[in-house]
Order: C-alpha cells, then sequence, then structure tokens
C-alpha cells in the first residue's frame, strides 16, 4: 500500500490534530461545566450542552485525522526502511 499524500503533509496534520484535540477538548469541558467566562456574557449561548456536544464531534472529526494521517506517516517511515508494502 503506498501514501497518498507526503510525508511532511502527513506529520504535519498528526501535530495539527494533536494540538485540536487537546484545545478544542478543553474548550468543550468549560462549556460542559458551565464555566462563567464562556457563559456569563449578555450575548454568550444558553444551550451550553449543545454547543459542547458540537464541540467534541469536532474532536472526533479531530481523532479521525490524527489517525488517517498517522497511518499515512507510518507507511512513509515503512516504505523508506524495507520498500512499499505489496499485496500478493
Amino acid at each position: 500500500m503506498k501514501p497518498v499524500v507526503g510525508a511532511m503533509q502527513a506529520w504535519s496534520c498528526v501535530v495539527i490534530s494533536f494540538f485540536a484535540i487537546i484545545i478544542l477538548s478543553v474548550i468543550g469541558g468549560l462549556y460542559r461545566s458551565r464555566h462563567h467566562e464562556f457563559v456569563g456574557g449578555v450575548e454568550d449561548p444558553e444551550n451550553t450542552g449543545e454547543v459542547s456536544t458540537t464541540i467534541f464531534t469536532a474532536v472526533l472529526v479531530y481523532v479521525a485525522f490524527l489517525v488517517c494521517c498517522g497511518f499515512q506517516g507510518i507507511l512513509h517511515m515503512r516504505e523508506n526502511r524495507r520498500g512499499a508494502i505489496a499485496l500478493r
């Protein structure tokens, strides 16, 4: 099996996805706990449960990106070491 994207793009996607998962998880947790900095203002959302669910859905999307891009990076490492994976 050959990689679809380049090695640099794959590893960049892994790093960006990792930090996005951390940051969005913290923000989603703060909305879920109704932290006063996020829900204390006049124009802040009243339905914090739905907001946190949406944020955690985005976290799941980034987890999928992390897995797919990590797999692409591993394929590049394997191709550089021993050659491409061949289906026989």
